[in-house]
């Protein structure tokens, strides 16, 4: 009786071969672009020309903090940003690079490091600042931190004497859930008027 052919077996390691192969170049891609997917909206937000469909970039239970703001949940991200027309006369990402470090399957982390300019009653302001995101595997953002000056935020965890944290962090949500209020709790701006045509 004849031995059964080796070539099934290799054909079968190399079916497995290539598809792992490809499911790899898959996630590859993917993770290579997060930021590409991300920054364009991430640029409307900063711009204070955001639409309801830029926020969509986070996840329901996302996390959004800076120096002044603690925000949880997309309804008041949403009202953080929705201010920044309310409070500037411009404001915009004007210069930017971008790093995306893996942090498991499917993960992300984005760092993108950029220059702000504001426009405060007339006067310039121009902010570094280091914007860290993490992606998880749907693409979603669930945290945002925004650390003005490259400094981290100040927490429990970041400072000498653990209080003082907490009473940052206490600060920082109770300005937040204050401009919530403020903003309708996350309420979309109504569209803009379409743009005549020509004479």
């Amino acid at each position: 009786m004849l031995s059964s052919s080796p070539l099934p077996r290799f054909a079968s390691s190399a079916a497995r071969l290539l598809l792992t192969r490809g499911m790899a170049e898959s996630q590859e891609k993917k993770a290579g672009g997060v930021s590409e997917r991300i920054m364009p909206h991430l640029l409307n937000i900063y711009g204070s020309r955001a639409t309801a469909a830029d926020f969509e970039i986070y996840a329901p239970n996302a996390t959004f903090e800076d120096p002044l703001m603690r925000a949880h949940g997309v309804k008041q991200i949403k009202s953080a940003f929705y201010t920044l027309p309310k409070v500037f006369g411009e404001s915009k990402i004007v210069e930017y690079t971008v790093q995306e470090n893996p942090m498991g399957p499917g993960k992300t982390e984005v760092l993108i490091d950029n220059k702000q300019h504001y426009k405060v009653f007339g006067k310039a302001v121009d902010l570094t600042s280091l914007i860290s995101l993490q992606v998880d595997e749907n693409g979603k953002v669930v945290k945002h931190e925004d650390w003005w000056d490259k400094k981290p935020l100040k927490n429990r965890d970041t400072v000498a004497f653990p209080l003082a944290g907490r009473m940052a962090e206490a600060t920082r949500r109770g300005a937040m859930l204050l401009t919530h209020a403020l903003m309708g709790f996350g309420k979309d701006p109504p569209p803009p008027p379409p743009t005549p045509p020509p004479n």
